[in-house]
């Protein structure tokens, strides 16, 4: 075993003492961009995933509720097979090593992210938001996470302030796309990384605990336009067309494709700002610098979006003249 902090020690004595198992392995699997970790144990009985998250600064409860409320929707989520909330452990189903991340490329692209885009529309198709208490991602939700975009991104890392009269249009353009959309239950972070690779079958779905309900293009642009990686414009059309198609026939849509896409491109330009701003805290707040590698391409998404809506030209004309050329030397 590994030398032990004092965390995970007392996740070995959980799990020896409180548990019945005996220990052969116990090494850490994975952060995130939380306060969470993880580590993997192999025991006489089998293998697992242990999730650390302190109860000062992380709560499990969510994770709890949404693992059954997935499960329940047939999504592919680890199951929850012991758990201490005092302490803030659970033991969970291990889906191995490897994210979807580390198989896509252009010749694997179209066959992994099939069945990623079936649990999706599992998800989609199969949780009643009506019925869920999940939390709503509501205009004010909407527009906090814009201002991550404006307060860590632009104030804190570049010393910029957006003038509120490109602020306030661009805020409501995005805020109103996004709640005119059909809601559905939201993973809220379904991207490359947090899919892992199953060889045989659907990918494994974690870190879901943030989820809402919300516009329902969100997942998809999450999942396609990923922050930590990017594909040729003709595949994203295949892909987002062929999705559009199977909500269709679920009935989860009544609307013009040409309308699908632009919601899916301004659900994304929320979601990429959010995430720039997001990287840049995690970077200035929390020094896990490695997320400012992923800001170009974030960007990239950012102009793309910008310039094929007149009416983002105001915010577009901003970063051309005040971000573009300066930003990427704070990285």
């Amino acid at each position: 075993m590994t030398t032990l902090d004092t965390r995970a020690k007392l996740i070995v004595d959980w799990l020896e003492n409180d548990l019945g198992l005996t220990l052969i392995s116990f090494q850490p699997a994975s952060s995130d961009a939380s306060f969470r970790r993880y580590f993997r144990v192999r025991h006489t009985q089998g293998q697992h995933i242990v999730m650390d998250a302190p109860p000062e600064l992380e709560d499990t409860a969510p994770f709890i509720k949404v693992a059954r409320l997935f499960a329940q929707s047939q999504v592919n989520v680890p199951r929850i097979h012991q758990q201490n909330i005092n302490q803030g452990f659970l033991l969970l189903d291990d889906f191995g090593g490897q994210c979807l991340l580390e198989h896509l490329n252009t010749d694997t692209a179209t066959a992994l992210y099939q069945p990623a885009l079936q649990e999706l529309l599992k998800l989609q198709r199969n949780t009643c938001p009506k019925t869920t208490d999940l939390p709503h991602y509501d205009a004010a939700l909407l527009e906090k996470e814009l201002s991550l975009f404006y307060d860590w991104f632009l104030q804190q890392l570049l010393g910029k302030t957006l003038p509120i009269q490109i602020q306030q249009p661009l805020n409501q353009l995005l805020i109103e796309s996004a709640l005119a959309q059909p809601q559905v239950c939201v993973h809220r972070d379904y991207h490359s990384r947090n899919l892992m690779y199953q060889e045989n079958g659907s990918p494994g779905v974690i870190d879901f605990q943030d989820a809402v309900i919300g516009a329902i293009t969100y997942d998809l642009v999450s999942l396609l336009r990923d922050c930590y990686i990017a594909w040729t414009q003709p595949q994203l059309d295949a892909w987002v067309s062929d999705y559009f198609q199977h909500l269709s026939a679920a009935k989860l849509l009544d609307c013009s494709l040409e309308t699908f896409i632009r919601w899916f491109d301004l659900m994304g330009l929320q979601r990429h700002l959010k995430a720039i701003g997001i990287f840049a805290r995690l970077h200035l707040r929390d020094n896990k610098s490695g997320y400012l590698a992923d800001i170009p391409r974030t960007m990239q998404y950012v102009e793309q979006v910008c310039q094929k809506y007149p009416e983002l030209s105001d915010f577009y004309s901003y970063l051309q003249q005040n971000v573009l050329p300066f930003y990427q030397d704070k990285l």
